[in-house]
């Protein structure tokens, strides 16, 4: 089978499939040989900041020698992004094999036992991710929840070697809750017995109930809090800070991006890959560590794509926050121009008011992405003008709407925010005008 037929059959599974027990997922596993007990689990939720964080510990384990699997969601562009196999995207050849063998597994099930039901979208990608981790033998395999965390899809496995939860915010309010503690206790529900939970500290709310949940199953706690890390030079290239985390003074670390939430995420996954090392009784390479640090990049999240063009999939209130905080810094030296979408899902309002409240653009240039979740590009346009009287345009073509967003750029700074939808499109397009000034089109 060829990858785009294995793309093509999975991008139908939720026309003919709902969300399964947990049960449902561990009968398939065990009819694949349970793939996901052959290698080790980090398991990571939260609202804002898992991606970057699984990358970031990705990164420091590579670097110390250790083989690794990642997977994460969304992709941007292609399916194959969801898999990564010693920080390099899985082959087109490797993910349409790893979905037959689901699928022959899927078909005989079906057929063998009358309760077996077909799996979802992300059951189905996660049982070829243990599939392809176990037959790359890698030493861990760094899990990403997709939503939530108890009811997710990679919370059948048991016995995970450590647990991360990044920062929590008001996100799928309608699944997991409308406040941050029924959010963090959601999220909460991949601590396992005796486990290491490292989690961000510093909204009191979520910390309290994960300290709960961790007390009821014997597993330690590290939060980071806001005072253990200090920023001291953000450039438009890199960020160089400082970390305490009680075990160890890290003065220099460096991450390559200009975003300064990822100093507080390089953080957290310092501090997971320090108690791994201390609980399996593993000597770390912290100069390695550093390195792996400084050359980790994750896609979508503040990429520079082209010259002074910014994408950042912050697609809800908290990670619209998170990119102002950065953008915000800039705009005292460079002229903003911005192209902004969001999704229906999403309080697009309140996060179109942060955004003028707190960013000078000259220009703002709103499209449509989505598909059926899209907003219309003019009915965005419009909540904008309720807070700012700066030049808003719109076009409901992506494409169009970006080369007009190139044009009115200048010499300064753009920035691509408020749907991964968008970040995927506009990565898309750069690399497409990239290859065609290759090929010289």
């Amino acid at each position: 089978m060829e990858y785009t037929e294995a793309a093509a059959y999975l991008l139908q599974v939720p026309k003919f499939t709902s969300k399964n027990r947990p049960e449902n997922l561990r009968l398939l596993l065990a009819h694949l040989g349970n793939p996901q007990e052959q290698f080790a689990v980090i398991h990571v939720a939260g609202t804002n900041g898992k991606g970057s964080v699984c990358a970031f510990l990705d990164g420091i384990l590579r670097a110390q020698g250790k083989r690794t699997g990642l997977f994460t969601s969304p992709h941007l562009i292609e399916m194959t992004e969801r898999f990564r196999i010693q920080g390099q995207d899985v082959r087109r050849e490797r993910f349409a094999s790893c979905f037959v063998k689901v699928k022959e597994a899927v078909e005989e099930l079906l057929r063998a036992e009358p309760d077996f039901c077909h799996p979802t979208f992300f059951e189905w990608l996660f049982a070829m991710a243990a599939v392809l981790f176990a037959e790359e033998k890698v030493d861990y395999g760094i899990l990403e929840t997709g939503l939530g965390g108890r009811l997710d899809a990679t919370n059948v496995v048991e016995h995970p070697h450590l647990t991360v939860i990044t920062s929590i915010s008001l996100d799928h309010t309608e699944i997991l809750g409308d406040t941050i503690g029924k959010i963090a206790r959601e999220k909460a529900g991949i601590i396992k017995e005796g486990v290491p939970v490292i989690c961000d500290g510093q909204c009191e709310e979520a910390l309290q109930v994960i300290k709960e949940v961790a007390r009821e199953h014997h597993a330690p706690v590290f939060p980071l809090m806001a005072g253990m890390y200090e920023i001291f030079m953000n450039s438009d290239k890199v960020i160089d800070f400082s970390l305490d985390t009680g075990y160890y003074l890290y003065n220099d670390i460096t991450v390559s991006s200009l975003a300064g939430y990822q100093a507080f995420n390089a953080s957290l996954a310092v501090m997971a890959a320090e108690v791994l090392y201390r609980t399996e009784n593993m000597e770390m390479d912290r100069q390695a560590m550093l390195e792996g640090i400084r050359k980790t990049r994750w896609p979508g999240r503040m990429e520079e794509i082209l010259p002074d063009v910014f994408i950042d999939g912050g697609h809800n209130e908290a990670g619209i926050a998170a990119f102002t905080n950065t953008a915000e810094k800039f705009q005292k030296d460079r002229a903003i121009t911005l192209l902004f979408s969001a999704v229906k899902e999403k309080n697009y309002t309140h996060m179109i008011q942060t955004i003028c409240e707190r960013i000078q653009f000259r220009t703002a240039i709103v499209t449509r992405v989505g598909g059926a979740r899209a907003v219309a590009a003019k009915d965005l346009a419009s909540v904008f003008g309720w807070y700012t009287d700066r030049e808003v345009l719109y076009c409901e073509d992506v494409e169009e709407a970006f080369r007009l967003a190139r044009a009115k750029q200048g010499d300064g700074m753009l920035f691509c925010a408020g749907s991964l939808y968008l970040a995927g499109e506009i990565r898309r397009l750069a690399l497409q005008d990239g290859r065609q000034k290759e090929e010289g089109l």
